[in-house]
């Protein structure tokens, strides 16, 4: 190819125009898997994309549908039937022959109809709190994810750093066995340190990766496009467990349901003894054609025919209806001693969560000072390094005592954030199990 070919073939129109376009994809690319995803988008997202919540709100719309099919009961249902003969009547058919028929039918009045619209009127407000309970547990595990996911993130920002101090360790040990200084067990001891934080450095990417897919499960975000972002994340509430605690959606629905379920065993129970009223009304459009049904009778059958009447229905005796009372007044009591249970649950886990989170504080306490006395180590050990020891009798420290006390400090620093971990998941569940999650929520809209 000639000088003057590869000039025309590098300022070809096309060419540039396809460069700039791909260089714009990868920019756009780039952008978009390096950038960082605040925690109420996670949390917003969570809600909109699980699954427990598309459930609830399933279970809201079918308690909404049964509470309308109980009043219901009461609206005249109207049918309509039609049909022509097929072939000629032959004899006395019992029954006058129409071309079409309209009826309507309705409930009028009965006790036990009234406790079972009461009774679908409360499950629907136990599917309303069920809703809530989802949404907030979502947010709970959207929210715990994201922090951990973020905490894990620092920490292997801070195992990098370690894994560049232990490199040079392991070379000041080589160095210094080869010159005789140190013995050969100290190049091995820097390398099964060099093994352990590479190790460790696995171990958190790993953990990473998953937390990454769960929030991604959570979400519908692509993994790869999940990069926390600190400051979004606002601090948690430090709520103690003698705190007035609010009635939890989950426990309210429980309850709800509970008498919805009493209700429908009062209902099951009457309908054995208590009479119903019921309205009906019949039309018919009878038809001669293609039947001789008039000679049966002492007159003509006329043509328009309508009744109508109130029916009462009084129960004697019904097996079946008795076993289904039966069985309604076991599902209310059932339902009473789960909700009954599933409040003493949650106290239990309050008084727990108590405990553990004091606990946790000593120890985020703890860790935080043995971070401060490292890093004060630290300094001391880099100013001997610059300055000397000041001391004929004391040893010279080693250019290896600097990436130790690196390396010390580092891994305080990780197991202080460690500790800050676990009292935040704590207090996030202890937000929880005392009905004050949605004062996260509301620090997540101010954010």
């Amino acid at each position: 190819m000639t000088e003057t070919e590869l000039v025309a073939k590098l300022h070809n129109p096309r060419l540039t125009l396809l460069r700039l376009l791909l260089a714009a994809s990868l920019a756009t690319v780039s952008t978009a898997a390096s950038a960082q995803v605040t925690l109420a988008t996670v949390v917003q997202l969570a809600q909109r994309n699980s699954s427990s919540v598309h459930l609830a709100l399933a279970n809201v719309d079918k308690a909404a549908a049964s509470l309308s099919e109980s009043r219901d009961a009461v609206i005249p249902s109207v049918s309509l039937s039609s049909g022509l003969p097929t072939f000629p009547s032959i004899g006395f058919t019992g029954t006058p022959p129409s071309i079409w028929s309209a009826s309507v039918q309705s409930l009028v009045f009965g006790f036990p109809q009234k406790h079972y619209i009461s009774s679908a009127g409360f499950a629907l407000k136990s599917a309303d709190a069920s809703l809530i309970e989802a949404r907030e547990q979502a947010t709970l595990d959207a929210s715990a994810a994201y922090i951990e996911l973020d905490a894990v993130d620092n920490e292997l920002q801070i195992v990098h750093q370690q894994q560049l101090y232990a490199n040079r360790l392991v070379q000041i040990e080589q160095q210094r066995a080869e010159a005789g200084v140190d013995p050969l067990s100290d190049v091995l001891d820097a390398r099964l340190t060099e093994a352990q934080i590479r190790l460790k450095q696995i171990q958190l990417e790993a953990h990473s990766e998953a937390l990454a897919a769960q929030i991604s499960a959570m979400t519908g975000l692509p993994p790869v496009s999940i990069k926390t972002d600190h400051n979004s994340i606002p601090e948690i509430p430090q709520i103690r467990a003698n705190a007035a605690a609010h009635t939890l959606p989950g426990i309210e629905a429980s309850r709800l349901m509970a008498h919805s379920r009493l209700l429908e065993a009062k209902g099951d129970e009457e309908i054995n003894y208590l009479p119903q009223l019921s309205f009906g009304a019949q039309y018919n459009r009878n038809t001669t054609l293609l039947n001789d049904v008039n000679k049966y009778f002492a007159s003509p059958i006329p043509t328009n025919n309508f009744s109508s009447g109130i029916s009462i229905q009084v129960p004697l005796f019904d097996m079946s209806r008795h076993s289904k009372a039966r069985e309604s007044s076991a599902d209310a009591l059932k339902a009473r001693v789960e909700s009954e249970q599933a409040s003493h649950e949650n106290d239990i886990a309050i008084a727990k969560l108590g405990g553990t989170i004091r606990e946790l504080d000593a120890l985020a306490e703890v860790a935080s000072l043995k971070q401060q006395i490292a890093a004060e180590q630290l300094k001391a050990v880099l100013a001997q390094l610059e300055t000397g020891n000041g001391s004929d009798s004391a040893p010279q420290l080693s250019p290896k005592a600097e990436q130790l006390a690196r390396i010390d400090e580092r891994q305080k620093l990780e197991d202080s954030l460690d500790a800050g971990l676990d009292l935040a998941k704590a207090r996030l569940q202890l937000l929880r199990s005392l009905g004050h999650i949605s004062d996260w929520l509301d620090e997540l809209k101010e954010k």
